[in-house]
């Protein structure tokens, strides 16, 4: 592969400016759900600390949503520029899904998000709640469409092709509700809400960290109302950690029986097998050696793999040897990205479970390498959205419409000189811009909650760990005077 050629600098930018956007719509999409649940918890129980946490994450969201929404402009450019025989030939199945993720989606989260963001006085409670749910169901909608067109490009059905090689729509309903549609959505929205509960998480362990090493000095109401709306954040986000994990894994499952069905050569790579067999392993590591066409180093579980994706220990599963050099995918990539994928969800889902035990005991809050645990994860969800995006877009080369449409026949008649100028624009605006952004979040984050709305009971004790009272420092078998823990 040259690396100078326009193809593999077009394929570089896109791979780039999408990675990107990714990370915004992983995290947006739950922290809209978790917004939307926040105002719904205010609305029925009247407790201050929902509001309190609305107030403190609308700001962070109102940010990455924004910065969602411009890196996305980009690719849509990009389609006219570097990828304009793909944009001819799969426009009229394509155009008009992107068409309807504009109308249905991103007209519902602009027109609703300035009420959630500034209208609650003006509006009243339950139409400012209203308006955030409608922004979360905006966000919603603009998963469905976007995932409904990836699908198809690997998936494609629904369709027939004209004298021009144009695909035309033969039915709207197979189009949208291609094969693989139902699995990836599902995979993808369970992936954003984990993203998000591990982000909640991990703020909220910071703080409860520094709170174990404040003074009595700083144990004014306010502060102790801060440190209930901290608790109540790092509650709720072990709960979506717990419950969401496992259901991840069995839809992660049940994604991948219908790319083997769909998609063997995807499943080639991600299995690390060159050889088809039956009886498979399960290959833990390796290193794919494709110029011997073996796999080197190999720590496998007999049996296994063909357990997984067939449900029976004699399955067979195609080898990478099966295709012709030219049409298959990089096994290398593929193979390492899904391990750091499953990996991170193995991780995450440890960490639900140790919680659920902690929360039994009552040392949910106390105990520090549970914290330093949720503290390290906070980023996890945005390297396992990466590493699944790396595993679903590198896995279906060599062609942007599996099977019909070949990545190397979708790209622009273009300069590789001007791709590669547009390029290097790409990486120093971004990095300046988004790596502003990001800044900007992350010092938000470093903030405790305000405790506008104290909800305190000097009279009411309670269990807490590292919590400040005015009667001390508490331990881990203390009392501090916050009421309703969650």
């Amino acid at each position: 592969m040259d690396w100078l050629d326009a193809l593999t600098l077009a394929r570089i930018q896109f791979a780039f400016t999408v990675s990107f956007h990714i990370i915004f719509p992983a995290f947006s999409i739950g922290l809209a759900s978790y917004l939307a649940v926040l105002n719904g918890l205010h609305l029925a129980t009247g407790r201050a600390v929902y509001l309190d946490l609305f107030n403190y994450w609308k700001k962070i969201f109102a940010l990455a949503f924004g910065m969602g929404v411009v890196s996305g402009l980009v690719m849509s450019y990009e389609f006219g520029t570097n990828w304009s025989v793909f944009a001819d030939k799969t426009g009229p199945v394509l155009g008009p899904l992107m068409g309807y993720e504009v109308m249905s989606a991103f007209f519902l989260e602009a027109g609703f998000l300035g009420v959630m963001l500034f209208g609650r006085e003006r509006v009243g409670p339950r139409l400012h709640f209203f308006a955030t749910a409608m922004v979360a169901l905006g966000t919603f909608m603009s998963a469905f469409w976007i995932l409904s067109v990836n699908s198809w490009m690997q998936t494609p059905a629904g369709f027939s092709q004209n004298a021009e090689g144009q695909f035309v729509v033969e039915s709207w309903l197979e189009v949208i509700f291609n094969p693989s549609f139902p699995y990836r959505l599902v995979h993808m929205l369970l992936a954003a809400y984990l993203t998000t509960a591990f982000v909640v998480g991990g703020v909220a362990a910071f703080h409860l960290l520094k709170m174990r090493l404040q003074t009595v000095a700083l144990a004014t109401p306010e502060r102790l109302a801060s440190q209930l709306a901290v608790r109540t954040m790092f509650s709720m986000a072990m709960w979506m950690a717990a419950c969401v994990a496992p259901l991840q894994i069995l839809a992660g499952d049940q994604h991948g029986l219908n790319t083997f069905e769909y998609q063997p050569r995807k499943i080639a790579a991600i299995e690390g097998h060159y050889e088809t067999q039956a009886r498979a392993p399960l290959i833990l590591f390796g290193i794919p050696n494709s110029k011997e066409e073996r796999m080197d180093y190999v720590i496998e579980i007999p049996y296994l793999g063909s357990l997984i994706l067939t449900h029976s220990l004699d399955g067979v599963i195609q080898g990478m040897k099966e295709w012709p050099p030219s049409e298959r995918p990089p096994m290398g990539i593929v193979f390492y990205a899904f391990r750091v994928m499953v990996g991170i969800g193995m991780l995450m889902l440890g960490v639900g479970l140790w919680s659920l035990w902690l929360r039994r005991r009552g040392k949910l809050y106390d105990t520090v390498w549970m914290l330093r645990a949720a503290l390290w994860m906070g980023p996890s969800g945005f390297i396992a959205v990466l590493a699944g995006w790396v595993v679903t877009e590198v896995g279906r080369q060599p062609y942007t419409v599996y099977n019909l449409l070949r990545t190397a026949d979708s790209a622009a008649p273009i300069h590789a000189a001007a791709v590669a100028g547009s390029l290097i624009a790409f990486v120093v605006v971004y990095f300046a811009l988004f790596g502003a952004g990001t800044v900007y979040i992350l010092r938000l984050m470093r903030q405790a909650p305000d405790a506008g709305h104290a909800e305190l009971s000097v009279n009411e004790p309670v269990r807490a760990g590292g919590i400040v009272s005015p009667s001390g420092l508490i331990g881990a078998s203390g009392a501090d005077t916050l009421k309703g823990q969650p």
